[in-house]
């Protein structure tokens, strides 16, 4: 072997690997998000629902976390959004980005498109895709509204996200929304709407169900205890 071929292999050996997409970029929020979040969602939350966040502090604002959050209303996705301080991104059907100014809009907030019968594991990858992006992925544990808006039957979805990709996982409580606009509701209520941001937990050490179990068992734990601190009476 000569020695100019030799030297490059061994500074390519001795060359520190790249930090993962999901450590060095950050998307940054749209001014359409920018406007939603602030002209229509800000006075809904703050105003109308007088909500109020908890946890602020615990939200990484650099690089990709999926958020993982309880779900009792169409309201939680904008609102989770808005309360965390930095776009969210979640799953929504293909269908609905077809929609003229609807589908500019949710894709400007960060919206990616699951057409309609796609398997699970398409979902999966797209998510991830997202996530070595740097976004903050939103993932409801359930998987579908729950009539008491707490986390009775977890999924696994959201930890094999963080195995995938290496993100952390965010719990995040959100209180009462399904009081306000709940399974079965005929109308909205306009009940006091508080959303608690938990301590991040560290990616499943695999990809094996066992590992996946354990986070997901955490997750569904913290934010249950989240929710049973029940509403902050004394918010600054």
């Amino acid at each position: 072997m000569n020695r100019p071929v030799a030297a490059v292999k061994r500074a390519l050996r001795r060359r520190k690997p790249a930090d993962p997409p999901a450590l060095i970029s950050n998307p940054k929020p749209s001014l359409t998000y920018r406007l939603i979040s602030y002209l229509l969602v800000f006075p809904v939350y703050r105003l109308l629902f007088r909500g109020r966040t908890l946890g602020n502090r615990n939200v990484p604002m650099d690089g990709a976390v999926v958020v993982v959050a309880n779900h009792g209303s169409h309201l939680d996705p904008p609102l989770l959004g808005h309360a965390l301080g930095r776009p969210v991104a979640f799953m929504a059907k293909a269908e609905l980005f077809k929609v003229p100014l609807l589908g500019a809009i949710i894709r400007a907030c960060g919206a990616y498109p699951v057409a309609r019968g796609a398997s699970d594991r398409e979902a999966i990858r797209t998510a991830t895709d997202r996530l070595l992006e740097g976004w903050a992925i939103g993932v409801f544990i359930d998987g579908t509204r729950q009539g008491d808006g707490r986390v009775n039957n977890p999924q696994a979805g959201a930890a094999l996200l963080a195995a995938r990709s290496g993100a952390p996982l965010l719990p995040v409580a959100i209180i009462n929304s399904h009081r306000a606009l709940g399974p079965g509701k005929g109308g909205i209520r306009l009940v006091q709407i508080q959303i608690r941001i938990g301590t991040p937990i560290q990616p499943p050490a695999s990809r094996k169900r066992p590992d996946l179990d354990l986070a997901t068992e955490a997750c569904q734990r913290q934010i249950n205890a989240l929710l049973d601190q029940g509403l902050a009476q004394d918010v600054s």
